[in-house]
């Protein structure tokens, strides 16, 4: 590797520590760089002359540093210091002993889908208020305003109405994500490297219950209806109000999100219980 940037998540005091023993253990020196995850303009420009990138923290570490990197391509190598870490490689322990094969540029590459947003305004031209496109790794939720009720949201797939929900929200997953806010609104977990989408409602009182599977290539909508405001947030970090009458459209996003790998191909399905918080179950 040319140049390896490592981030890492501020609010974890051990991990900016284990940055720095990173780049003097492993002599990365002048090709290096450390940032924290959440200064994203710093990520942007250091991000054009990175050939690898290393987070250091969780999973919503790896989604803030994703923004930066995906839209060049970049691979990602997570090291778990969260909770879950559904998406990171590697835990502490080792980490040392482990990292130089990742360097040395022998491993695969995984690549995982997103989703891209674009938000439209009321009563304009589509084209003329268009705001975005947001691009997701794990999903974009339209849900209520913390001051409003239930939101009427009516929801086209493929120019087809599906569902007029009223809900406290709708999340529209990838694969990767279906194992976050999705999973806990009662949605279904999805291999990782499908590139299939989910749609799951949020405690809907009117429409639809149960969630969709939908195929790569689907066009959805939503469309804000009714008198109550709402928010729309991407990877659940960009969050924009959406007023009645405005809309969304999510498609599949032309980024791709590609991570270092060295553990086979079932590791995700072997750990999933236990990265759930379920302890080990069977044998």
């Amino acid at each position: 590797m040319k140049t390896v940037g490592i981030a890492y998540n501020d609010l974890i005091p051990e991990a900016l520590d284990l940055a720095h023993a990173i780049v003097g253990e492993l002599n990365l020196g002048a090709n290096s760089w450390i940032l924290r995850a959440e200064d994203a303009e710093d990520l942007n420009q250091r991000a054009r002359e990175t050939d690898l990138v290393i987070t250091i923290g969780g999973d919503g570490t790896i989604l803030r540093v994703n923004r930066a990197i995906a839209p060049r391509g970049i691979p990602l190598l997570g090291i778990n210091m969260g909770r879950l870490g559904f998406m990171t490689e590697l835990t502490v322990p080792g980490v040392m002993e482990q990292l130089p094969r990742y360097l040395d540029g022998g491993m695969r590459v995984s690549e995982h889908s997103m989703l891209m947003a674009t938000v439209y305004r009321r009563g304009d031209d589509e084209e003329s208020t268009a705001e975005g496109p947001y691009h997701a790794l794990n999903d974009v939720v339209l849900s209520r305003s913390r001051v409003s009720r239930v939101i009427t949201v009516r929801a086209v797939i493929d120019g087809a109405d599906v569902s007029t929900f009223r809900a406290d929200g709708v999340i529209l997953a990838t694969a990767t994500g279906s194992t976050g806010y999705s999973f806990a609104a009662g949605g279904p977990i999805v291999d990782p490297l499908s590139d299939d989408v989910v749609l799951t409602p949020l405690a809907s009182h009117v429409g639809l219950t149960t969630t969709l599977v939908l195929r790569p290539t689907s066009s959805v909508d939503f469309h804000l209806e009714g008198s109550q405001e709402a928010i729309i947030s991407v990877d659940g970090f960009e969050n924009h109000p959406i007023e009645p009458g405005d809309w969304v459209r999510i498609t599949r996003s032309p980024y791709r999100a590609r991570f270092l790998r060295a553990n086979e191909h079932n590791y995700f399905w072997a750990t999933l219980t236990r990265r759930l918080g379920f302890g080990q179950q069977g044998r």
